[in-house]
């Protein structure tokens, strides 16, 4: 499917009037709810790192920079060299200032790759692409990301991304596509990836998409109503439920929303 949404100018104009988490984030929620959020995001992110050895001393490369969440993450994790990609010149600017010891390059993941030395290919040992694909809303240019992705690794090279996975059919919005699972890994192998394994990032905290219950979603649309309603309650609704998405990402397999998959270039 192609569709005429236009994702570069959608997002230089959503980070051009908030260059924040919630900018990137679950935006309507506020920044102090997405805080929360983006607490749960670094916990999962790193111990997927450590749980497949993943970082010390690596060049890696991060699809989707925004404001530089994962960067951090992977300086945190040890990581040799950092180099980051975005579609956006708001979000490049912004990281060549915040970061001037990485690499910074304005692309987009689904388009022809600029020649760049900044992206080599075969270079790199391990990619993320945390909460970007789904933001591809051409068919086309999703499968040419994986085939991208690809090409900028090493031979059993790591690509950590992160999905709605959804085990019924795959949903659309002007701005984002949740793919079924299937879709996602048929995809993610068509370009030569073994699927490793895959986390949830979120049991709680976020929209419920894996499931086609109405009533569950509708529950989970009560539940954070506050945050955004009255922003600061946000941050109330966030400290009660992030002990607990804590103790669900690590105990269980599958969540009812977002998910991390891990998969290693063949």
């Amino acid at each position: 499917m192609t569709d005429s949404f236009d994702v570069r100018t959608y997002w230089e104009r959503r980070l051009g009037q908030e260059y924040s988490l919630a900018g990137v984030g679950y935006q309507r929620l506020g920044r102090y709810y997405n805080a929360w959020m983006y607490r749960v995001r670094a916990r999962v992110f790193e111990r997927v790192l450590q749980d497949h050895g993943i970082g010390p001393g690596s060049n890696v490369l991060d699809i989707g920079s925004g404001t530089g969440f994962y960067i951090e993450r992977w300086e945190a994790a040890g990581a040799r060299s950092v180099t980051g990609v975005d579609i956006t010149d708001v979000a490049v600017q912004a990281l060549r200032a915040h970061h001037p010891q990485h690499r910074f390059v304005q692309a987009d993941i689904g388009a022809t790759l600029p020649v760049h030395e900044a992206l080599p290919p075969g270079s790199f040992d391990a990619v993320s692409a945390m909460d970007v694909l789904f933001h591809i809303v051409d068919d086309e240019a999703y499968r040419r990301a994986f085939i991208n992705l690809a090409s900028l690794l090493k031979s059993g090279g790591w690509l950590i991304w992160s999905d709605n996975f959804l085990r019924h059919g795959t949903e659309r919005v002007k701005h984002q596509v949740s793919r079924s699972l299937v879709e996602s890994e048929r995809e993610a192998k068509a370009a030569g990836f073994e699927i490793v394994g895959r986390v949830p990032m979120f049991v709680l905290m976020n929209y419920p998409s894996d499931t086609p219950s109405r009533l569950a979603r509708f529950a989970w649309t009560a539940m954070v109503a506050p945050a955004a309603l009255m922003p600061p309650l946000g941050w109330v609704l966030g400290a009660i439920l992030y002990p607990l998405e804590r103790w669900f990402t690590a105990a269980l397999t599958e969540s009812p929303t977002t998910e991390v998959m891990i998969c290693r270039k063949t």
